[in-house]
């Protein structure tokens, strides 16, 4: 039984969706007037993962995510670079839509430009006007939250925290009620423009979600999605624009808001300027990285970036990628094992092991993810697997067949997940049958030297440091085995 928490009761609750297995899901999309950062990347990945969670249980979910591609912040950076808007909007977005391909977030049903659906807001805007939650200003038409009862149901609240995201600056000193928010907005000079009743102009920022919502999934829908930052007052001024418009409640059934990706315990944001884009993460690492980074994570908590973070998620990911590569590879990894396998008696008993071993462990998952995804305890049932696997192929238990239908279920939660390595391993050696650099084959004879001194704590910095460079190395018996990581 999936239970999922809402922002909305503040309590874990049965998913139920509207229509049986048909779910609509909206999550807010970016503001394309820059590259997006990792704080996006952590939103849009964990949301990624919860829908193809929900497809492969069977559930046929349509994934809308709108584009604000028309804003205050986007007329002022083309105005700085003195470029047309639209060509800004359009450049950023494409930069956007490429990098969420190669972070594979390809879920996505629909991407809704705010520009394609100025019909719909203008719409939205006139009935608010009709129904008297709208009034007219000198600079635009702005929504009066005191005639919304509700308003603030959603955070508990109804002014501005340090934390939430403005993307509009709506301070006109004329507003009647100080959360007032600016539904259409007169443009000045210069400025994108568009055609209404009430006068040409843009829409603001949160009328354009309310708009395409209802054109794609009418007045009411099962999830909305975002950043928690986003609770308010965009979430918020949602709620009050389109159950004002339609008079039904609620608009929306279930709200998820993801925590932030923070840096040294402060949020990752372009207005603080301690942002990575995603691009420049993807110069050093893979994409498969970042999404292991937030998957085992709950979606609910804080990231705190590093390097040290990074450093022990490749640590991880490569245990994770060793054990497949083992089970992919049976013959060359336990020539023993696997060849006498018919001399071992008990093939039967094996069986069954692995047999219960594989219900446990998709039982375990299942029970993780229906709990409010949670998929740090999901992470941690593949682990134990990895541990039993381990145990299994040391002890010659694991029959071929255990091993293909252990990789069967790694393959199937991987099209949820995306992180598993499925090509080949490079292992080399310091004698060199493939090339490392110079540096990293300085390190190795330092540490060497190191150890044969019994200066370990020196020979320690040292394997960091060689770690630090994107290579990992172990000691054998053979002498130490260098493994660069492919992240």
């Amino acid at each position: 039984m999936l239970k999922l928490y809402n922002t909305l009761s503040r309590k874990k609750e049965v998913f139920k969706p509207r229509k049986e297995k048909k779910v609509n899901l909206f999550v807010c999309g970016p503001t394309v007037y820059d590259f997006s950062h990792l704080g996006h990347a952590r939103t849009y990945i964990v949301f990624d993962t919860i829908c193809k969670y929900l497809r492969q249980k069977g559930y046929d979910v349509f994934y809308l995510q709108n584009i604000t591609d028309v804003d205050d912040k986007i007329i002022a950076r083309a105005k700085e670079k003195k470029i047309f808007w639209q060509d800004l909007s359009r450049k950023f977005e494409m930069e956007y839509l490429k990098d969420m391909k190669i972070l594979n977030v390809n879920s996505v049903t629909k991407y809704a430009r705010a520009t394609a659906h100025i019909k719909e807001i203008i719409s939205q805007v006139k009935r608010l006007l009709e129904k008297g939650f709208a009034y007219r200003l000198k600079d635009g038409i702005y929504y009066d939250i005191s005639k919304f009862k509700d308003y603030g149901k959603l955070s508990r609240r109804t002014v501005l925290q340090a934390e939430d995201a403005v993307s509009r600056i709506d301070e006109s000193l004329k507003k009647r009620n100080r959360g007032d928010f600016c539904l259409w907005k007169f443009s000045k000079k210069g400025e994108p423009k568009w055609k209404s009743p009430f006068g040409e102009g843009r829409p603001g920022w949160h009328i354009e979600d309310t708009a395409i919502t209802e054109k794609y999934f009418g007045p009411q829908y099962d999830i909305h999605g975002g950043a928690r930052d986003l609770i308010f007052p965009h979430h918020e001024a949602e709620i009050a624009q389109m159950e004002a418009i339609s008079g039904k409640v609620p608009m929306v059934r279930y709200w998820f808001h993801t925590g932030f990706l923070t840096v040294k315990g402060q949020k990752m944001a372009k207005s603080l300027g301690n942002f990575i884009t995603i691009r420049d993460f993807l110069k050093k690492h893979s994409p498969r990285l970042l999404r292991f980074l937030i998957i085992k994570n709950h979606y609910r908590s804080p990231i705190d970036y590093s390097e040290k973070a990074i450093l022990q998620t490749k640590r991880e990911l490569e245990r994770i990628d060793e054990f497949v590569s083992k089970i992919k590879n049976p013959y060359k990894a336990e020539p023993s094992g696997f060849r006498q396998r018919a001399k071992i008696k008990n093939t039967n008993q094996k069986s069954k092991i692995i047999k219960n071993l594989l219900l446990k462990t998709e039982k375990e998952f299942d029970e993780a993810m229906e709990d409010d995804f949670n998929t740090p305890k999901a992470i941690a049932v593949i682990f134990d697997l990895v541990n039993k696997g381990n145990v299994l192929i040391s002890h010659n238990n694991l029959t071929p067949v255990g091993a293909r239908n252990i990789l069967e279920f790694l393959k199937k939660i991987d099209k949820i997940f995306n992180f598993i390595f499925w090509g080949k391993l490079k292992t080399c050696l310091p004698a060199g049958r493939e090339k490392i650099p110079t540096e990293i084959l300085n390190l190795i004879k330092e540490r060497e030297e190191c150890r044969k001194k019994g200066d370990f704590r020196k020979a320690d910095e040292i394997r960091r440091k060689i770690e630090g460079l994107g290579y990992h190395i172990e000691d054998t018996k053979e002498g130490p085995k260098i493994k660069k990581y492919l992240y």
